[in-house]
């Protein structure tokens, strides 16, 4: 079986089906392990998403399952933001639909691209 055949899927799961190449998206940068992507409704010059490409509903679910993939998707965060907002960077994760999180595979926001407020609610 390859790696991709092992992944953990959610058939009808967005990112998922983004990972999976079923759905279109802007890909920025991807690795074995994460992928990321710009996210459609951007909230500063740079807003991309970087999610594992095994599912898993948050962040904590990942850190307490396989903190070796979470520390993947940060590390693609930080490349990203590297290249695309000078290393100068918000990485986000929402917990929960209270928090803001509407797709339920953990993704971090990557945000930069220009002075950045603070506005916690």
């Amino acid at each position: 079986m390859s790696s991709a055949e092992n992944r953990l899927s959610v058939p009808d799961c967005l990112f998922c089906r983004i990972v999976a190449g079923e759905v279109p998206a802007d890909v920025v940068a991807s690795t074995e392990r994460a992928v990321a992507f710009r996210d459609i409704n951007p909230q500063a010059p740079v807003h991309v998403l970087v999610v594992p490409r095994d599912h898993h509903a948050d962040v904590t679910q990942l850190a307490a399952v396989d903190p070796g993939l979470l520390a993947d998707v940060v590390a693609l965060a930080d490349e990203v933001a590297q290249e695309h907002a000078g290393g100068q960077f918000r990485l986000v994760f929402n917990t929960g639909a209270e928090a803001g999180q509407s797709v339920f595979h953990v993704h971090g926001h990557v945000i930069g691209g220009r002075r950045l407020g603070w506005s916690p609610a």
